[in-house]
């Protein structure tokens, strides 16, 4: 009895199914039908490339890639390695005291300090000054969104604050212009070079993104209020001077990813030769002692890749020889112990 009835419920159940479709084809109003329209996309029937990999095709592919990634590999680490870069750390030997946090802190002290490096080779112009901050994570959630970009960029957006906390207003309520932590621990130790005695410009126009100075900054936005919050903070911005024309700021709000970084400073724009004395003058303002990080001045010139990057180089020769490793490999393996090949029109869903 309970099988006739299961039986029955299935035929039922079955003989629904079939007519619901003949139900549907016969009705002739095409807004009320649920029949999905034919498309090759949803069907799959597209036109497709298939390519069939042949050993002959293996063998060619990866000697050409490794053709073409040595020769890359070989250009980008000479180009790296002609590259003259200079790294001096200054912020243990610049503080003459076991407690760093309050010497850096205390703003009686002279915080002056001088350091001397010889260039080992000649330096082209333009040779770039950055300075190296290691253990600083400006990826940092909170840090990252510690700003307000509709401030910076439009003058009736100044009292838009509320994403800066705790730097968007001061203790009176007005608002900071810019506002955020991005803004206020912008970098404030200063480079003067000397080469051989004689002072040289550090040329500081034109180290910003030109996007950047269009489009993210203002041109009739100025600073207002800036470093008068409660916390004491980095540099500080000359209030008759636009946002977009205050470069070492545009350069500071671009966030690094990665906790060890080197932002650009200024472009020495003339030759030193090998065997030249270079002296900075470097006032040490900026507290990275609060938080273990280190600081460091880096004087580099630059060639078609850039500055001294040796990885690009590594990695190209490494993928290229792989390569070619592998084709010789199945050349070897293909002549030695050759297969038949089978053809695929023979396979029965070919046919």
């Amino acid at each position: 009895f309970i099988f006739d009835f299961f039986n029955a419920r299935l035929h039922f159940g079955c003989s629904r199914m079939q007519m619901y479709p003949l139900e549907m084809e016969g009705n002739s109003n095409p807004k009320t039908t649920n029949k999905p329209k034919y498309s090759k996309f949803t069907q799959q029937e597209l036109p497709a490339c298939k390519p069939l990999l042949t050993p002959e095709i293996v063998i060619a592919a990866f000697a050409l890639i490794g053709a073409l990634f040595v020769p890359i590999g070989l250009a980008s680490l000479h180009a790296s390695r002609q590259v003259v870069e200079l790294v001096h750390r200054y912020d243990a030997s610049c503080v003459p005291v076991d407690d760093k946090v309050g010497f850096i802190q205390n703003s009686r002290t002279d915080k002056t300090c001088t350091v001397t490096m010889t260039v080992p080779k000649y330096m082209k112009s333009p040779i770039h000054v950055y300075y190296l901050i290691d253990g600083f994570y400006q990826n940092h959630r909170r840090y990252v969104r510690s700003r307000s970009d509709k401030q910076l960029r439009y003058k009736s957006a100044a009292h838009l604050t509320s994403d800066c906390v705790p730097e968007g207003d001061t203790a009176d309520h007005a608002p900071i212009v810019p506002c955020g932590l991005v803004a206020w621990s912008l970098f404030n130790d200063t480079y003067t070079v000397r080469v051989n005695g004689v002072v040289t410009q550090v040329n500081k126009k034109d180290i910003a993104w030109k996007s950047d100075k269009n489009n993210k900054f203002g041109k009739n936005i100025y600073p207002s209020n800036f470093q008068k919050g409660r916390l004491i903070g980095g540099a500080t911005l000359n209030e008759s001077i636009p946002l977009s024309e205050q470069e070492d700021l545009i350069v500071w709000m671009r966030t690094a990813a990665l906790p060890t970084f080197r932002k650009l400073y200024g472009r020495i724009e003339k030759d030193i030769n090998a065997n030249d004395n270079v002296t900075v003058v470097i006032q040490n303002n900026y507290n990275t002692y609060s938080f273990g990080g280190s600081k460091a001045l880096v004087l580099s010139t630059a060639s078609w890749i850039g500055g001294k990057n040796n990885f690009i180089g590594i990695a190209y020769l490494t993928i290229g020889g792989l390569c070619l490793s592998l084709a010789m490999g199945f050349l070897v393996l293909y002549m030695v112990k050759r297969r038949n090949f089978g053809d695929p029109s023979n396979l029965s869903w070919n046919r």
